[in-house]
């Protein structure tokens, strides 16, 4: 494949003939080979079953056929990682979160139209979030709710065992959850298989764009039995709350009292080029986490969370990575894994059953 040869090749769909010379110009200067562009999802189908491409750039709101309705299309005939292209507005979020679930594998903030300063971050982004997207193995998607029995793999010390039943875990129990590409989905898997009455404090760092992750919170708040908030500066959680990082902001965990952890954001330099950077609040969890701490590293490209994990471990906490057959991109799990920080290493739909197995060990 030409992603393997290092040329990554992409089409982009923008009803906007602006934006599709914006869009390219951006890819090409940062070493994409854009091979075509089409107008509207219409045109887009037809495109991409022509150039056969790695990866399409897809707007949202375009005229006879929408982004959400070419990427089934796409996906149904011609799999192809798709890599939406959001608006920065509130009421588009739930419309991009659609497009995840229909097929599409990441989003990224559409760019300005406007030439600034930002530019070359908001490039930068593009480019990484495309190769990104190329390199998403599309057929681990339908593995990571496969009803198949699940095989524990410790990697160093990992505990086995059957179910565990919620009422049998020590109070307190905290849990961080990293991802990035690929995560929205499996994150969601997660929390729905962590029962409420298990009185778990988690943290969640999805890597994921400013104004985009108060509602991947609600999305979340809707779908599993946990309070799920995006998390504020100062304020404290307790057993059966959720928080997720805000794009934008690092998440630290400042203390742990009376069975309630207090977190803080900050701003600072991005860490691995993203922020929130889920090394930090693994790391800071690791150093003040009162009882069973356990980390989890789904996929996602790159080393983000790898320190963060060996942080924990060396702090007694146990550690879990998703494993490669589920992962949409086997980056930093690998990495994790690799670096000898993991203590099991399971598959998407194993890993809150993992959860509650290290808490009670």
């Amino acid at each position: 494949m030409s992603v393997a040869a290092g040329t990554t090749r992409a089409v982009v769909v923008d009803d906007s003939r602006f934006m599709r010379t914006l869009i390219t110009k951006l890819l090409e200067d940062g070493g994409i080979d854009v091979v075509a562009d089409a107008e509207d999802g219409v045109a887009a189908v037809d495109v991409v079953a022509e150039h056969d491409p790695d990866v399409v750039t897809m707007d949202i709101e375009m005229p006879r056929k929408n982004g959400i309705e070419a990427v089934e299309e796409i996906m149904s005939t011609r799999p192809t990682p798709v890599l939406m292209l959001s608006a920065h507005a509130e009421e588009n979020a739930d419309v991009t979160f659609e497009a995840l679930d229909r097929g599409a594998v990441d989003f990224v903030t559409k760019p300005g139209g406007e030439v600034t300063s930002e530019m070359p971050r908001v490039k930068r982004e593009l480019v990484d979030k495309v190769r990104s997207a190329a390199a998403v193995d599309l057929t681990a998607r339908e593995r990571t709710a496969a009803p198949t029995q699940v095989t524990r793999t410790p990697s160093a010390a990992g505990p086995a065992g059957g179910a565990v039943a919620p009422g049998s875990l020590p109070d307190g129990g905290t849990v961080i959850i990293g991802a990035s590409t690929g995560g929205p989905n499996v994150v969601e898997e997660v929390l729905t298989g962590l029962p409420r009455e298990a009185g778990l404090r988690i943290l969640v760092v999805q890597h994921m764009p400013e104004g985009f992750t108060g509602r991947f919170a609600k999305r979340l708040d809707g779908r599993c039995g946990y309070e799920v908030r995006e998390a504020q500066d100062g304020e404290r959680i307790g057993p059966g709350q959720a928080r997720v990082a805000p794009g934008g902001s690092h998440l630290f965990v400042d203390d742990d009292r009376a069975d309630r952890l207090r977190l803080r954001l900050r701003g600072g330099d991005r860490l691995h080029g993203v922020k929130p950077a889920i090394d930090h609040t693994m790391s800071s969890a690791a150093d003040v986490v009162r009882g069973p701490l356990t980390t989890v590293l789904l996929t996602g490209m790159g080393r983000d969370g790898v320190d963060g994990m060996g942080a924990v471990k060396r702090a007694g906490g146990a550690t879990i990575a998703q494993d490669e057959r589920t992962s949409a991109i086997f980056g930093m799990p690998k990495r994790a894994i690799e670096a000898g920080h993991t203590d099991e290493v399971l598959p998407a739909h194993g890993v809150a059953e993992g959860i509650l197995h290290t808490l009670r060990s």
